[in-house]
């Protein structure tokens, strides 16, 4: 359980989430998530980082629109057209570095950060929040989250065990195809083209 909290800012990555719910089989409301986290305290801001095509196809600006009228602050990049090693094309981003940025710019406006995602190369961002006298929660799933990261954090959140409070049910999730095409959790995540196919079951 979150303790109280003054101030707290909550940060998403989008990919790391779509992937969690896949691997869990139920769907995330995110309105939801916002309301729950919310509820621990006063909530500074919600940061939502997720990749985009470009151009920006309605489906996927209906996305961002309704997480920014829900409250979030959205942050985008384009997805980049890549070759993998048989010559299979790909198309993926990383928001790593505008996820690291706004945990670390914006130290002075909470007290708490929650922090969305499994990735281990969050593990030094982490404890330099902590050395900076910030809580820092993360919450995930067990099996998409780096020992490392669970070890930096004050506290883990198994999303698995919020789902009377986070879930939007009524939603199918994505087919097997495209969960094909989603990398392993022991990969670095990237946004991939399957996480942008339903917006709605994210």
């Amino acid at each position: 359980m979150m303790e109280h909290s003054k101030r707290i800012a909550l940060f998403i990555d989008g990919a790391n989430v779509y992937a969690a719910a896949k691997r869990l089989g139920w769907n995330f409301d995110h309105r939801k998530i916002l309301d729950h986290f919310a509820g621990q305290g006063t909530l500074y801001n919600a940061f939502y980082y997720t990749a985009v095509p470009m151009p920006i196809d309605d489906k996927q600006r209906r996305f961002t629109d309704a997480l920014t009228y829900m409250g979030y602050t959205v942050r985008t990049r384009p997805l980049r057209e890549s070759t993998d090693e048989n010559g299979d094309p790909s198309r993926r981003a990383s928001l790593d570095i505008e996820i690291v940025t706004d945990l670390l710019t914006t130290t002075a406006l909470y007290d708490t950060a929650v922090l969305l995602t499994g990735d281990g190369d969050f593990e030094r961002p982490v404890e330099v929040l902590r050395a900076r006298g910030k809580r820092v929660i993360v919450a995930s799933i067990p099996e998409m989250t780096s020992y490392e990261l669970r070890n930096a954090a004050d506290l883990y959140v198994d999303l698995g065990d919020l789902r009377a409070q986070i879930e939007r049910p009524g939603y199918r999730l994505p087919s097997e195809q495209r969960g094909a095409e989603v990398k392993s959790p022991e990969t670095r995540p990237f946004y991939l083209t399957a996480a942008l196919a339903e917006n709605d079951e994210r």
